[in-house]
Order: structure tokens, then sequence, then C-alpha cells
């Protein structure tokens, strides 16, 4: 490989929202921008990057640029204000941006290509404003994509009222017939976060005044061929995924292991408590680093394990034992589930899917979390929340055909018996043995993709190689950077 001097080497500057589901991703993504030999300045928030440290990932060859969004110990969404927040995040982080841009130029190593996160789209504006090549890394799968695209394109004047009538469905290109229930949360008529429309709706307007803008998202040729077509010939979409631990997939980098952000001091007791269970006998719970199951669910959870007999690894975050109303009764239930399984505050998830004796995963269905269980050949029982986890869920289910999706009683809530029947289905004959079959066969693809041939190896090297021709690099010389610079504090 030609050595790559500073004038000549790529410089991708990478700004990721803080929040896991973003930084996990983004975090690989960088690492492979490093081997094919870029420099990357990866621009984040204080919480973010203390994450990061907390979990001694850090390669030497990375570089930050932190900036604080005032609220360094990280946003709560159940008790800080999400407008407040999403309102200083814009803020502050545009000022950062642009003087990290600024500074790179005027030190002559300047930023080539600008790449960002979903709910980031000022960064698209500011790319704009210095004449910088920039790309939306989707961190979502394509067909979520697609669906928010033609959502604001006229698509979200068909879905009323009418559409929560079980018969109902919508017919998106590139897409498979829809109901209510697979739209992402946001799209359909319940949705009460009022704050997440009007940011995609933005992404996509800005997108729209690019010339030809590239969008990089972290799925794979293979997985979604006909959500990965150019929308409309507006968007090209290019698939650069799984971004997940080399370790865990081409294994390049045998030390490249996942990390969890919020790390609990939990032992290895689970690893060690798996060696001892058959192959495929385990059924692992876990929903992601923001879902809290309510009190009622928990139960009913707990009840679906309990039938089934099966040992399960369950993580849950809040403490398990907190008082409650009736101490007595949780204490004899609890004895019952531990003689059964082990209940954990963390685990890292990776280790526990790749691992023998793993035959299921319960999942909320984020795709980090979906990707992974890809990656490892793992079915799973789809039980989704909100965003684009109920499209995931459809995904699994009648696409890729690697699980089967719970259905929630007329409060809202899985019960017992429903629970029993999935992780039966899934650990089972004839269904389990077909969703096991094409799990295993994901699997293998999913591998494939990365390693060097691979498409999504392909893809990420083909974008790198047009970002870095002379036309694209981005020079500013001292003169303009000056002007910039005041522009900037008139601004501000």
């Amino acid at each position: 490989m030609t050595k790559l001097t500073p004038q000549t080497q790529p410089h991708f500057l990478l700004l990721t929202f803080p929040a896991q589901g973003h930084i996990n991703p983004s975090f690989q993504f960088a690492k492979r921008l490093i081997g094919l030999g870029v420099k990357v300045t990866f621009a984040t928030t204080v919480s973010a990057y203390n994450k990061i440290t907390k979990a001694g990932r850090t390669p030497d060859s990375f570089n930050f640029a932190v900036f604080s969004d005032g609220f360094d110990e990280g946003y709560k969404p159940m008790v800080d204000d999400t407008t407040i927040y999403i309102t200083q995040l814009r803020t502050r982080g545009t000022k950062s941006l642009k003087e990290t841009i600024l500074s790179n130029a005027e030190n002559g190593t300047p930023v080539t290509c600008l790449v960002y996160t979903l709910l980031l789209p000022w960064a698209g504006e500011v790319a704009r404003e210095l004449n910088l090549p920039s790309a939306l890394l989707w961190i979502q799968p394509a067909s979520v994509l697609r669906v928010y695209y033609y959502f604001f394109n006229g698509y979200d004047k068909l879905i009323g009222d009418d559409s929560s009538d079980p018969s109902w469905s919508i017919e998106l290109p590139g897409l498979p017939s829809l109901k209510s229930r697979d739209l992402p949360s946001f799209c359909q008529t319940s949705n009460t976060y009022n704050f997440a429309l009007p940011l995609f709706k933005e992404q996509f307007e800005i997108l729209d005044r690019e010339d030809n803008p590239t969008i990089l998202v972290n799925t794979f040729d293979e997985l979604e061929e006909e959500a990965l077509k150019e929308v409309e010939g507006k968007l090209k979409l290019v698939g650069v995924g799984p971004l997940i631990p080399s370790a865990f997939l081409d294994g390049k980098d045998p030390s490249d292991k996942s990390f969890g952000g919020d790390l609990f001091e939990a032992s290895k007791g689970y690893v060690e408590w798996m060696n001892t269970k058959p192959e495929g006998s385990i059924v692992y719970i876990s929903f992601g680093s923001i879902i809290m199951l309510s009190r009622e669910q928990k139960e009913e959870m707990a009840r679906g394990l309990l039938e089934c007999g099966r040992p399960f690894l369950w993580v849950i975050r809040d403490k398990v034992g907190e008082k409650t109303e009736d101490e007595e009764e949780d204490a004899s239930f609890m004895e019952k589930l531990e003689q059964l399984g082990l209940i954990v505050p963390w685990c890292s998830q990776l280790e526990v899917l790749s691992h023998p004796s793993l035959g299921c995963f319960v999942t909320h269905c984020g795709w980090n979390s979906t990707l992974e269980s890809i990656a490892c050949g793992v079915p799973v029982v789809a039980f989704p929340h909100w965003t684009d986890q109920s499209t995931n869920a459809k995904l699994l289910e009648d696409v890729w055909g690697t699980g089967t999706r719970v259905n929630a009683n007329e409060d809202g809530v899985v019960e017992g018996e429903e629970i029993r029947r999935c992780i039966e289905m899934v650990m089972g004959e004839d269904e389990g043995v077909r969703m096991r079959e094409k799990a295993k066969k994901w699997k293998g693809v999913a591998r494939e993709v990365m390693k060097e041939g691979g498409s999504s190896y392909k893809n990420l090297k083909a974008f790198v190689d047009g970002s870095s021709t002379q036309k694209n690099m981005v020079r500013i010389s001292s003169k303009e950077v000056k002007h910039l610079e005041s522009k900037l504090e008139s601004v501000i």
C-alpha cells in the first residue's frame, strides 16, 4: 500500500449523536476507515467521550474533538427536557463543528469529508456552508430510511385513523407490504414523541438540497438488496455494514471487542455459567440501554420463562430485588427464577450471542442488536417497543425468516403464555429448525461481506477512494479561515 502523507491522506471528521446506539456503530465505522488508511477525527459530546474512554477501547490512532452539550453527565430521556437538550446540542455542536473544521484547515490537516449520524441534520448544513463533502451515516436499516423518505413525500396522508384496523396495509416502493404495527413508531398515529419527526424531516430536506447525496447505511447488499437501490434517482444508498467489532466478523482484530458505555462492575460469572449448559439451550433476554420494562411486563416475562423451564440469561438494568408492595411474594418468585437461570445487570452481548450454549435471543430489535443476532447466527423472539424496532421485527420475521414476533394484549403487555409460545417456537422443531437454518445462512453472509473483497468492504473502499480524489479535497486558505472565523463569531 502506498504510504499516505498528511497532504494526501484523506481526513474524515465523524460526528455522532451521544447515545449508545449511535456510538457503537460509529466507533466501528471509524475503525474501518482507519484500516483503509484514513485519518479520523471522532467528534462527540463529553458524555459520549466518557463512555468510550471508560470502556477502555480507545485506539492510539483515534483523534477526538470533544464538546459540551450542557449535559456532561449524559442526557436522561425520562428526566431531562428533550426540547432543551436538542436545542443545546444543535447550538453548541454547530459552533464546535465549525471550529474543528477551520482549525484543521489552518493547521494543514484539512478535513476532506464530514460523516454524521441521525438526529444531527444541522451537521449537513455546516458542511454545505463550508463547501465540505459530507455523508449521512444511517444507523438503521435501509428499509426504515425508505419508509421515512416516502412518509415525507406524500405517503403520510395515507396513514390515518383507519390504519389501526388489522386489515390495513400500505405498499411502499422497494419494501414488503407493511401494516400499521410494522411502521417506525414515529410514523404511527399513536406517536407521542414530538421531537423526532421534525428532525428526520429536516434531514431529508437537507439531503434534497445536495447534489448527488450519499448515505452510508449500516447494512449489507445481500440483506437489503431492494431497499438499498437508489431512491427515486435522488438518494444513493451504500451498504457498509454490519458495523460490529472485527473479532465477531472478519477476525482481523481479535482484540476488537464490544464496549458497553455505562459498564457495570459485573463479574464474568455469566460466561462460566453458560459454559455449564448444553449447546443451544439458553434463552437470552435483553432490551438494550434505554428501554426499562414495567413491573407488570417483568412479571409476565418471568412467568413465561418459568413456564418454558429452559435455562435463561436475563439482563435487567435496574436493581433486582427493589422494594415492592409484596416483598415476600417477590422473594419467592425470584428464588424460583434464580434456580432456573441467571439475572445480571450487564453482559457483553456479542460474547453471549456467539456462545455455543445460546439458543434464542429475546430482543427489543434495536438495529445494533438485530445485526448482532444476524452476524452471530442466533434466531430471535422479536419484542419491539419504539422507533425503528417495529420495522426491524417485521424484517426478521417475514423477510429474513430468523425469528417470530410477540403479540401484546389490549393493554400493551405481552403475557407470559405468549412469551412461552414464541420461545418454544424458536427453540423447538419445525419452524424453529427453519429459523435456525436461515440464521446460520445469514451469519455466513454477514461475515463474508466485511472481508476484503466482500460487498461492504468494496463499497466503503470505493467511497473513501472517491472522497480522496483531488477535486474533492477541500483546501481552505488562511485568508478564508479568518473570514469564516469572523463570520462564525458574528453568528454566535
